[in-house]
């Protein structure tokens, strides 16, 4: 595949993290999607020429052209974010191919809404400890039709059997996590925990076997952090969503060669 391609998905990755700005501040706010963006502080109304994602912020010095109030430097940080995750997904996926199989094309779409939802929900739960479920909900459809399609232009059908099992795994393992400790563990996790297992269980048991640990052992290293800067107690609230996506996309990229070389390695042993 062309370097120069891999521009596309980047631009689409930078509008949709202009989007996903609206999104990870007016979801959490309780605030319409739909009216026209505007400064929150004297609420004049953004022009287009100052919404060009990471360009209008530096051009502005990250400040209001009206109120010159400070605009949040995670604005960019979002649609950079976005941007490289789009390519990253893309070249992951299509990297030595002549050209994209429609099965991945298919997947791809799939692995974009992720990408999207991870930026999006990794702002929102740092803020704000939760993960809205109208964020995390839409997300099992546009994968399940993603990863059907992908069955349906070709991909092998039992990697869709084995995301529904993942999404049944990952959910129910989460799910008793929280009955044992209900203050340790959210309904937001739940259900993200389903979406993921959905992802992994496509890529293999091995992405998911890692991406579960992964997601595991990067959220006690960060409560760990906390702890030990005095950030946090023992009973502490920690968000645990971008630890979980963090883990996920481990398990998607890294997941299946990191499982292999472990069982050669315990097989050997």
């Amino acid at each position: 595949m062309p370097g120069w391609l891999l521009c596309i998905p980047g631009l689409f990755g930078l509008a949709i993290g202009s989007f996903g700005n609206v999104v990870a501040y007016r979801v959490p706010a309780g605030l319409s999607l739909t009216r026209p963006s505007h400064c929150p502080h004297c609420d004049a109304p953004v022009r287009w020429w100052q919404n060009v994602p990471v360009a209008s912020w530096l051009a502005l010095r990250g400040r209001c052209a009206t109120c010159r109030a400070p605009i949040r430097w995670t604005y960019p940080l979002v649609e950079a974010a976005c941007a490289a995750l789009f390519v990253l997904v893309t070249w992951f996926l299509f990297a030595g191919a002549r050209s994209p199989a429609p099965a991945d094309v298919a997947v791809a779409v799939a692995l974009w809404w992720l990408a999207a939802v991870t930026v999006i929900l990794t702002v929102i739960d740092l803020d704000t400890h939760r993960l809205p479920d109208v964020i995390v909900l839409p997300g099992y459809p546009v994968a399940g039709a993603g990863l059907l399609v992908a069955c349906l232009l070709g991909a092998p059908w039992p990697s869709l059997g084995r995301a529904v099992a993942g999404m049944a795994i990952l959910a129910g393992l989460y799910g008793l996590l929280r009955l044992i400790r209900p203050d340790g563990m959210g309904g937001g996790d739940v259900k993200l925990a389903g979406l993921l297992g959905l992802y992994l269980g496509w890529f293999g048991w091995g992405a998911l076997a890692v991406g579960t640990l992964a997601g595991f052992v990067l959220g006690g290293l960060f409560g760990i952090a906390l702890i030990a800067f005095g950030r946090a107690g023992r009973r502490s609230a920690i968000p645990y969503g971008p630890w979980m996506l963090a883990g996920a996309w481990l398990g998607i990229v890294l997941g299946e060669p990191v499982a292999t070389g472990y069982l050669r390695l315990v097989g050997a042993a």
